[in-house]
């Protein structure tokens, strides 16, 4: 009957539309698929570690060695996770018997010999050849055997896929358990200063604009 004619066409085109439709669910397009997520491997050799002790005679300065460091984060979410060596063992103030007490008595370096950072989460947007970016991770940072949430203010720079980032938190030694070193005629700060410039490479961080 000449009345179905019109259909015909439809009818026909049916069986692809249902192809098509299970191959969109089947394989989403590219528009859908994840964000590459981005890792960043620090450089021990680059990297800076620098501290800070203040007392009522002096204030002592001194440093500490990166002992290895990588992070992988989805830019999309925020969700970090890798980790970030310290060696404690290494942490010296150029004067050798101070330097043993602090390692033997507060640190108990033998006992505790490293310091790490998990990374968590990571919030702010980074991209390549954008001046400085500002952005803060937020993890756990275990030192002298016990873990404590910690959160790092980052000021970044990405050229390529060099990265410099420089921090800047307080440890309060005393308070997570180590030992206070002020005596009757010495007041020694509860707290040590802890400055950091890191050198590093970053893989899948998008182009700035």
């Amino acid at each position: 009957m000449h009345v179905n004619l019109p259909f015909r066409p439809f009818r026909s085109f049916l069986p692809v539309l249902c192809v098509v439709l299970f191959l969109c669910i089947a394989h989403p397009s590219d528009a859908q698929s994840p964000a590459t997520k981005v890792t960043v491997h620090l450089d021990p050799q680059k990297t800076e570690i620098h501290w800070t002790l203040h007392s009522t005679l002096h204030t002592v300065n001194g440093t500490f060695r990166l002992k290895g460091g990588v992070m992988t984060f989805d830019p999309a979410t925020g969700a970090a996770q890798g980790e970030f060596l310290v060696d404690v063992k290494t942490g010296e103030s150029d004067d050798k018997t101070r330097d043993e007490k602090m390692q033997n008595e507060v640190l108990e370096s033998e006992k505790y010999p490293e310091a790490f950072f998990h990374p968590l989460k990571i919030s702010g947007v980074l991209k390549q050849d954008v001046g400085t970016q500002n952005v803060t991770v937020s993890g756990t940072f275990n030192i002298h055997g016990a873990d404590h949430p910690l959160t790092l203010p980052l000021a970044v720079q990405i050229h390529g896929s060099d990265a410099t980032a420089t921090t800047h938190f307080i440890i309060p030694y005393v308070a997570w358990g180590m030992k206070d070193e002020s005596k009757l005629m010495l007041r020694v700060d509860k707290e040590v200063n802890v400055e950091i410039v890191a050198h590093g490479s970053v893989e899948g961080i998008s182009q700035g604009r």
